[in-house]
């Protein structure tokens, strides 16, 4: 018998033949959500499943796995995309006002996103509540601390970190392993999802960009001696690698996990870029890097390789250059805009060929 799959966005369709008959099922899927627990339990279930296995069992497995309660509550991810929303906001170089002021934006964002997924709501429209409601708090918290005398500094880190958390790597990411595997129909489904949130996101950010005349113009980096900076932003990538891990919902040995691959590949990634690799070279690296200890983990631990790679790489993506990109755009900054698009889309395409390369060293 052969089966053919044919994937987008949101259906799943499958031929079956078998001799000179064929059926061909479809079904729909619901809103996109990553679950990187119920992805490695799937994946489990199609490697041990025996020969002959009866439907009705399997229909069982699969039942037992959508009914699994989320591991994580919701204070719990805020909580853990606030710290996160900090810890980009120190890698992107803001100083300790712009992180706690990120990492209380990020956290707000995240419990509103939560309440309003919940209730089923368009994703466009709530990426965009989200993002104004996040930058808007940033905000809100700058002018606080100006105002009690801190001599806060708006600048595009801690403001575009905000909302970093909305940034849709993992969709972006597998658009781009799709092309590379010839499902040109799941990648433009994919890479179309992804570019809207992004605008939508963008959307809110301008608004907020309007009505507080928030300033992303390049400021002066902060002085730090540098062995210092390398401890800060191992926290910082360990902080972030495991917050997003929780938000896919994986088990905390692979959250712990998660956070030490991150502090190795982000590290590798900005050490690279700091002894003057260009910033797509040393992300491929980063990339790589990733996807080795990925199949080394999976290999010898049975962790999925999904549950190592994507909470990694979504810190790795630039959502900084995106954002700014589409920001820019609007404002009719061409130039600026066009250096930002350009490398946001370098980088994108390294990360996702050094995830490919590292799966040459997979078994078929």
């Amino acid at each position: 018998m052969r089966v053919s799959v044919s994937l987008s966005l949101d259906s799943i369709t499958a031929t079956a033949r078998r001799g000179g008959g064929w059926a061909t099922a479809m079904r729909e899927i619901g809103p996109p959500g990553i679950n990187a627990w119920r992805i490695g339990e799937l994946e489990r279930l199609a490697q041990t499943a025996e020969r002959g296995l009866a439907p009705r069992e399997i229909a069982a497995k699969l039942a037992e796995i959508e009914a699994a309660a989320p591991r994580y509550s919701d204070m719990q991810i805020a909580a853990a995309i606030g710290v996160a929303s900090g810890g980009l906001a120190f890698i992107n170089s803001g100083t300790a006002p712009e992180i706690i002021a990120a990492a209380i934006g990020g956290g707000i964002g995240q419990s509103l996103r939560s309440w309003l997924s919940r209730r089923q709501l368009n994703q466009y429209a709530v990426a965009a509540l989200c993002a104004v409601t996040a930058s808007g708090v940033y905000v809100l918290v700058a002018m606080l601390a100006d105002r009690i005398g801190f001599g806060f500094e708006r600048h595009s880190a801690g403001f575009v970190s905000s909302v970093l958390f909305l940034v849709p790597g993992f969709p972006l990411i597998a658009a781009l392993f799709d092309l590379l595997q010839y499902q040109t129909v799941a990648a433009v489904s994919r890479l179309a999802y992804g570019v809207m949130i992004l605008l939508a996101v963008a959307f809110g950010l301008s608004i907020v960009i309007a009505v507080a005349g928030v300033d992303l113009s390049p400021q002066p980096l902060p002085e730090i001696a540098y062995p210092l900076k390398l401890l800060l932003r191992a926290v910082a990538s360990f902080a972030a690698g495991s917050a997003f891990a929780m938000l896919f919902n994986n088990p905390a040995r692979t959250v712990f996990a998660v956070g030490l691959l991150a502090i190795g590949a982000n590290d590798l990634r900005l050490v690279l870029h700091d002894t003057g690799m260009m910033l797509a070279p040393a992300a491929f690296f980063g990339a790589l890097a990733v996807g080795l200890v990925a199949l080394l983990m999976g290999q010898r631990f049975d962790i999925p390789r999904i549950a190592m790679t994507v909470p990694v790489i979504v810190i790795m993506v630039p959502g900084l250059y995106a954002f700014e990109m589409i920001v820019l755009f609007n404002r009719g900054q061409m130039l600026d805009a066009l250096q930002a698009s350009a490398s946001c889309g370098f980088v994108m395409g390294a990360l996702a060929m050094g995830l490919a390369a590292a799966r040459f060293f997979s078994p078929r």
